[in-house]
């Protein structure tokens, strides 16, 4: 019953919002509906822990410890998002960015894009995950181009063409997991099951397998924004709405992580090898080092936090590939701190665009003296983003960090590379946005202050002291992912 109303709420209130003439109540519908999906979610959570993992609907619809860990990811960071959300849009509104018609239709977008992700990390089908993506995906091509600008548009033609085609490769990835599965399973959906595939995948054809993992690490790492796939998610993270911007980068990028790690288990299992972490360390690896150096040169700062987020998807990749009990718990800890992190940053980041009427970062400045919520808001997310202690982040970050010492140590100096120059990019940029006297230009906003002291909080109470619960839970994970 806790995973259908998880998954029911968000469709629900999408088609609410759609349908419904009077937009008047449209953030307070997408803010109720927020919080019912969390509490569905924790409902959820509290079923799997206290009775396992489930199937519903057929077989159709599972629950393990790890689609619920990121399923309640999800619903957390998309409540804090709408609420964030409704005072961040009504000053666009009021500012004349957004009329009150594309308002409710950015709200049901928005409950459809949750519902979309919360199908990708529930459903008991690869087919199925496949299909909730492409959901996701052109959700979002929606509400990128919502500001209707030819930028946006623009990054909107952009993300659709790119994805499409990553999604597309994906496909093809999940027709040679069909073929393999097939010849052990016998035709029909079945053969797609997530819990069947796990059952029989040292029985399937490995050198099938092998190249079905090529092909969802190129559209699944497209959908995460890795390097060389990447191109996207920079354009579009700087042309939408920052809430959107949010979840783009805190939810739907750790949805395509799962899949593909979901993939990588059954890939393991078959080959017996560690083909499938090499593979995944690599794009780890190259993406941290190329959007490191990528972050020095941005003057637009949503761009900038774009490629932040291209470098902490690169580090959890990077220690899924590694594998072994320490880097797996390590990346678990990591999904969730960079999420809580990232949109953060994003939410004061949206209220610093609003005060300067300016993404670039030349013109932001004076936040602490001109908004101190925003400013330290900002301040305390890059601390925390780059990894210094006591932010939860060091915790993960170090995690990682000693397992890859432990276990390809031939790599550990162009990690830790990658990690100091990002930090050293992401220190230069936020010390003048907030320490420099304020401008004459700087508007005053109205700050959505709960989210961001929730979120930043929340961080650094996790590096201070981490939950038996949250640990025993992640170390669950762990013990068969690794």
């Amino acid at each position: 019953m806790s995973l259908i109303a998880l998954l029911c709420i968000p469709l629900l209130a999408a088609i609410v919002l759609a349908i419904v003439r009077e937009g008047r109540f449209a953030a307070e519908i997408n803010v109720a509906a927020s919080i019912a999906t969390f509490m569905a979610g924790v409902w959820l959570a509290w079923d799997v822990y206290g009775h396992g993992a489930m199937l519903v609907a057929g077989e159709l619809l599972f629950a393990d410890a790890f689609s619920v860990y990121l399923a309640v990811i999800t619903s957390f960071v998309s409540m804090t998002t709408s609420v964030f959300s409704r005072r961040y849009m009504a000053q666009e509104q009021q500012h004349g960015i957004m009329r009150p018609r594309r308002m409710r239709y950015y709200h049901a977008l928005f409950q459809l894009f949750i519902s979309a992700m919360l199908v990708a990390l529930l459903t008991n089908s690869v087919g199925i995950l496949w299909i909730a993506m492409e959901m996701a995906t052109l959700s979002t091509v929606l509400l990128v181009s919502h500001y209707r600008t030819p930028s946006s548009i623009e990054a909107a033609w952009k993300y659709f063409i790119l994805c499409g085609v990553g999604i597309a490769q994906a496909l093809f990835g999940t027709i040679l997991l069909y073929l393999a599965a097939e010849k052990v399973l016998g035709e029909g959906g079945e053969a797609l099951l997530w819990t069947n595939l796990n059952r029989v995948s040292s029985m399937m054809e490995p050198n099938i397998l092998s190249m079905a993992f090529v092909f969802l690490m190129v559209g699944y790492g497209t959908k995460m924004g890795l390097v060389p796939v990447h191109h996207w998610l920079p354009d579009a993270h700087s042309e939408g709405p920052s809430p959107i911007s949010a979840v783009l980068s805190g939810l739907l990028l750790n949805v395509a992580l799962y899949a593909l790690v979901r993939c990588k288990v059954l890939v393991d299992a078959s080959l017996g090898t560690h083909h499938a972490g090499n593979i995944m360390m690599g794009f780890g690896l190259l993406s941290v080092l190329v959007s490191a150096f990528s972050i020095l040169r941005q003057k637009d700062i949503k761009r900038m936090f774009a490629y932040s987020s291209i470098e902490h998807m690169g580090i959890t990749t990077f220690a899924f590939g590694l594998g072994g009990a320490t880097a797996t718990f390590g990346a678990l800890l990591h999904m969730l701190l960079h999420s809580l992190t990232k949109s953060s940053l994003f939410f004061a980041g949206g209220h610093a665009i609003q005060m300067h009427q300016s993404q670039e970062m030349s013109r932001i400045r004076g936040l602490i003296r001109g908004n101190p919520f925003v400013g330290w808001g900002l301040m305390f997310g890059v601390m925390a983003i780059v990894g210094m202690p006591p932010f939860g982040v060091f915790v993960s970050e170090f995690l990682i960090l000693t397992a890859t010492v432990k276990g390809a140590p031939y790599l550990t100096p162009f990690l830790v590379a990658g990690l100091a120059v990002a930090a050293a990019a992401l220190f230069r940029r936020v010390q003048s946005m907030a320490m420099a006297e304020v401008p004459s230009y700087q508007h005053p906003v109205q700050v959505a202050y709960v989210p961001i002291v929730l979120h930043v909080t929340l961080v650094l109470m996790i590096g201070i002291y981490m939950p038996d619960v949250l640990n025993q839970w992640l170390k669950n994970i762990a013990g068969y992912l690794k």
